[in-house]
């Protein structure tokens, strides 16, 4: 970050941490992206957040942030429904302007992210998704192999974390939510293209979301 000219590294590492955060409604994911436009995504991460003056507002920008790389259900509609976070380029960026309004509202004087790491989330070679879904015990998403499928393409994740143990789900449906990630590599996929995250538990279920990446960016 860069606070009245002087690199704050602390404040960058501190953007780390918010990088799961949404972006704004966009028209296919960016692979490629020009510093231009890596500084206009930041931009667009940080103009509502420059606005929001009240813990609520806050929160609204938030919320309406988080839809806009989610695919599948949509938990303000269906708690229990399986969906997906794309953490794209994009994505990445757009949290680290919202994470810079922030900082600069505590520190009152204007921080921004050093070009060196706005050329790293540029150069970044693969794309996280972030799976949410719900089962009947703690560990049911323990072990589920995932992959996407873009028509009779299938594309393996290159890795795919553990997943966290579920979590009491107080509304209707199964009794427990979960999440894991898993990364895939942007060449190996067409980045417009209808898909279809499939993901198959060790009890047998599949799960399958679909994702129209014509609509994420």
């Amino acid at each position: 970050m860069v606070a009245q000219g002087k690199r704050g590294i602390g404040g960058v590492l501190g953007l780390v941490g918010v990088c799961a955060m949404g972006i704004i409604p966009a028209f296919a994911i960016d692979v490629k992206l020009s510093m231009e436009e890596a500084q206009k995504a930041l931009e667009a991460g940080r103009a509502p957040m420059d606005k929001a003056n009240s813990p609520e507002e806050v929160k609204k920008v938030l919320q309406q942030a988080s839809l806009a790389t989610r695919v599948g259900a949509d938990p303000e509609k269906d708690s229990c429904g399986a969906s997906a976070i794309l953490r794209t380029k994009r994505y990445r960026l757009e949290a680290f302007g919202r994470q810079e309004a922030s900082e600069s509202k505590k520190r009152k004087t204007d921080i921004r992210m050093p070009d060196e790491f706005i050329k790293k989330v540029i150069d970044m070679p693969n794309m996280e998704v972030e799976v949410q879904l719900c089962g009947d015990d703690e560990y049911f998403a323990e072990g589920a192999v995932i992959e996407m499928q873009q028509g009779s393409k299938k594309v393996k994740a290159i890795d795919v974390g553990k997943a966290e143990r579920g979590r009491k789900n107080e509304s209707s449906g199964p009794a427990y939510r979960s999440r894991f990630t898993a990364v895939f590599a942007y060449e190996s996929f067409d980045p417009n293209a209808a898909s279809v995250f499939v993901i198959n538990q060790q009890d047998g279920k599949e799960v399958r979301i679909a994702a129209d990446f014509s609509k994420v960016k």
